[in-house]
Formats: C-alpha cells, structure tokens, sequence
C-alpha cells in the first residue's frame, strides 16, 4: 500500500498510509481463492463473511460487500487501519503459504473508507423490546456490544468517562495511524441504530455499577473500560520531572490537542532527547509523536532484539523510516537526576537472550559488567498497562489476582446481570479482539435478558437445548412472541 514520504510526514500528522486505489483492491479480490471452509472467518474475532465481501467486491457490487463487511463489524475503516490481520484473518489465509496473503484488512479498510465518502450506513429494521442496557466505556469492546444489543432492540446508554467517545481509538492511537473523523463517523454508525453515548460520566465515581442495576433501572450493565493505567519499572529516579507514561503522553497529543499548544491550553513540555522504553505498537506511537511535536531525537530503548518487538512489522518500519533510533538488548536500572529534579541520564545494562520465558521469546539475561549511561532528558514508558482500580474499589465485582475483573466464558461477572470484556477481563490486546468480547457479551446478555437471538436458527442454538418433540425443537416449546401495549 503506498506511504507518504518519511521526509514529508515527520512535520504533520496527516495520515500515513495512502489507502488502496480501486484498481489496487479489485486485483487483490482476484487473487482470494474463495475457500468453500475459509479460514479467514474462523481467524476474524468478530466473524465477518470475508470471502462474501470479497465477492461481491468482484462483481463491482461495493455497497452489497459493505452491507455483509457491517453485518459483522460497525467498523471497517477502523479495524481496517489497526488490527494485526497478519496474525489473524490473513495469517491462516493459504495463498499465504506459497505467496503474500490475500490483503484482507487493507480490503476492509478502501470498504469502510467509500461507505464513509458515499455515506452509507446499513439500519436493519429494530424492534424494540422493553430492557434498558447499560454500557461503561465507549471504546471497540463498548461499541460493538452496543451495536448488537441495539439491533436486538434493547434501549442502550454508553457511558464515557472522557469528554469524547472512541476509548482507546480515540486517545490512544495517533491520528496518522487513525484520524479522528473516520473515529467520527464510524461512531455516528453505532448512534445511528438508536445507541446513546453520554461522556464526561465517569462511573464509579457519578455512581456505582450496583447502582445501575438497581436504581437507574439498567436490566443488564456491559464493562467495556479497558485497561488504561501505565505500568511502570520501579526503579530510581521515576518521580523526577520528565518521566511519563507513552498512556498520558498519547492522550495529551491525541485527544487534548498537546501538538497545538498554545493554540489549545494542554502544555506538553517534550524534551531534546527522548528515550521510549518498550517496542510495541504503543511505544511506536509514542515515538513518532515525540518527533512531530518538537524532539530532537528520540530513542527506542528496548531489552530484546528486534525479532522479539512485539510492535506490527509496518509500525516498526515506519518508525525506522522517520528516524528513530533503537537500542536493541538494552535495560534500564536507574534515571539519573541531574541535580535540579529533572531528568538527565538513564544508567542501563546490556543485556543477551537466554532460554524461553512464559511468554515464548527467549529472557532477557544482563550482561556482567556492561553498565553504561544514555544521555537523556525525558523518558516515556510503553511496557504495557494494567486496570484501572476504580470500579473495583467501588463495586463488588470480583476481580483476579491482576485487578482485572473476573468473568466466565459467558463474559458473567460476579455481579447477576453484569457482564465484562475486553481489556478490563484479559489485559491488554487488539482493537478487534475487544470487539470480539463486545459481541459474545452482547450475546450472553440477550440470553439473561430472554431475547430471541435472530443469528439463532433454532432458541437451542442461543440457551443449549436439545431434542425434538413432535419434530419441533424443545428449546421452541411454547416460545411466542409478542408485543404489549404501551
């Protein structure tokens, strides 16, 4: 897909990739094998019809492959632009055994981007039933539970804590990797079925998830919060001036317009040198915004090598492309204060790998004597996030040994009619795997609340019984719906 110049890009934050062109997306529909099983599906977290899009895409049919693309996913454009399709639908796809897989999500994204230029937008027909649903945190695991729970005709309120909706699309990601109009529009897709987003509500502190349930009258709450709250080393020298997490440096330039001051009145104060710790997608945020809003140079400081950044592979080019410099097999052990109470060094180690960890890649082991210093006046941490402790410590919502909340395969929480997902349940993960939860507890919820599922051929399907009597299904007995006067 064809990139903006680095030499270009550095200076603004217009959107880096430049998309497909029509003819760029109908030839790679040509190379998709149409697979009678595909695989693609099965390795989509929220299941969409790929090799049907693609189809219809085929035939020149562009608003048909939108309607199937929105069957599944409110947000291609989105999830199009964000989610790693190489190790999901793209990464079982078998053209890729002989040659490069079939560009599903760049597919997707030129998809999301006409029905966002043609304005269309897929309104099934809603009815409406008498549940009222609460959902906490507009982010993807919030919306697209939302969008479900919407269609089956349930009065739906998201609650945001911020001042705008999108969660982590919103603060999180830069908008040279996400603008914020298409974060608009396709949130405008969610508004549309009749969802309502109030922010600046940030509950456990307004008010309690037990108090949704009770006396706000919500008959089923979905936790969609994700898990915002930066983790950090615990080494000397964090509290000195110019130590931040990648979380506020990212939310300052992103949502609360940092790159603008004094245009906008949020200060952010980049230093000359900047070292990011981490070589994720976040740390690779973190960096090329630090070069947009004024950096000299910035560091990636990371303990492992570059096969082990858990970054995308067109992020980590990206960032090589713009300049950043890496420190591979480098760890911190102390920030230096340089007298004053600001930052003036890091003191690090050189590391080497050794035998596998939990987590498959080989341990960072230090190097005996290899201790040097790395010039430095502002460190930004991206070494992952944990859950925010607020609904915990004001609900009685059981949580796991992390902090995050517990919640059973039916995404169930301790609390009868209170389901969770997302970061908030796993930690953190992809846009698309948290609009994965969304739909599965959008799922479970219409099962508490005793809605006829309508992907559900038969209601056995939605709550697990089985046989037959007289020829119809047992989970069909008795089952008539019906509407009551208002």
């Amino acid at each position: 897909m064809p990139v903006r110049a680095a030499e270009e890009r550095v200076d603004d934050f217009k959107e880096v990739a430049c998309g497909f062109s029509l003819e760029d997306a109908l030839h790679e529909c040509a190379r998709c094998l149409e697979c009678p099983n595909p695989a693609c599906v099965a390795g989509c977290p929220v299941g969409i019809d790929i090799p049907g899009f693609i189809v219809k895409m085929e035939e020149k049919d562009y608003r048909g492959a939108y309607d199937i693309l929105s069957d599944s996913n409110l947000l291609p454009a989105i999830c199009g632009r964000v989610c790693p399709q190489e190790n999901q639908c793209e990464g079982v796809c078998p053209v890729g055994e002989t040659l490069e897989p079939v560009a599903i999500g760049r597919l997707e994204r030129w998809l999301g981007d006409e029905a966002i230029k043609n304005n269309w937008n897929t309104l099934p027909h809603i009815e409406p039933v008498r549940h009222k649903v609460g959902v906490v945190g507009s982010g993807p695991a919030g919306l697209a539970c939302a969008a479900d729970l919407a269609k089956a005709g349930c009065d739906v309120t998201i609650y945001e804590a911020l001042h705008k909706p999108g969660g982590v699309l919103r603060y999180g990601i830069p908008e040279f990797r996400l603008p914020n109009d298409v974060v608009d529009a396709e949130i405008a897709n969610i508004t549309r079925l009749g969802v309502t987003i109030e922010c600046n509500t940030l509950v456990g502190r307004l008010f309690t998830i037990e108090q949704m349930r009770d006396e706000m009258g919500f008959d089923a709450v979905f936790i969609g919060t994700g898990a915002g709250a930066p983790n950090f080393m615990n080494i000397p020298g964090e509290t000195l001036n110019g130590v931040l997490s990648a979380n506020e440096m990212l939310t300052r330039c992103n949502l609360m317009m940092a790159g603008k001051f004094p245009d906008f009145d949020t200060p952010m104060h980049m230093g000359r040198q900047v070292a990011v710790i981490g070589a994720g997608n976040t740390a690779m945020d973190a960096m090329r915004v630090a070069l947009r809003i004024g950096a000299e140079k910035v560091h990636c400081v990371y303990r492992r090598t570059e096969a082990e950044s858990p970054a995308r592979l067109e992020e980590l080019h990206h960032a090589q492309e713009e300049g950043i410099e890496f420190h591979w097999l480098t760890a911190p052990v102390e920030i230096l204060d340089d007298g004053a109470g600001n930052v003036r060094a890091m003191r690090c180690l050189r590391m080497e790998l050794g035998e596998p960890d939990d987590s498959g890649r080989r341990r960072p082991v230090p190097i005996e004597g290899s201790e040097f210093e790395f010039e430095t006046d502002m460190v930004v941490y991206a070494i992952g996030t944990k859950a925010n402790p607020i609904l915990g410590q004001t609900s009685k919502l059981g949580l796991n040994k992390w902090g995050y909340i517990d919640a059973n395969e039916t995404l169930a929480t301790s609390i009868a009619g209170v389901y969770a997902g997302g970061d908030i349940v796993t930690g953190a993960a992809t846009v698309i795997l948290a609009m994965g939860a969304g739909r599965r507890a959008a799922r479970s919820i219409k099962t508490y609340l005793g809605i006829r599922d309508s992907e559900a051929k038969y209601r056995s399907e939605q709550v697990g019984c089985a046989g037959t009597l007289f020829g119809i299904d047992l989970g069909e007995r008795n089952f008539s719906p019906i509407r009551l006067a208002g």
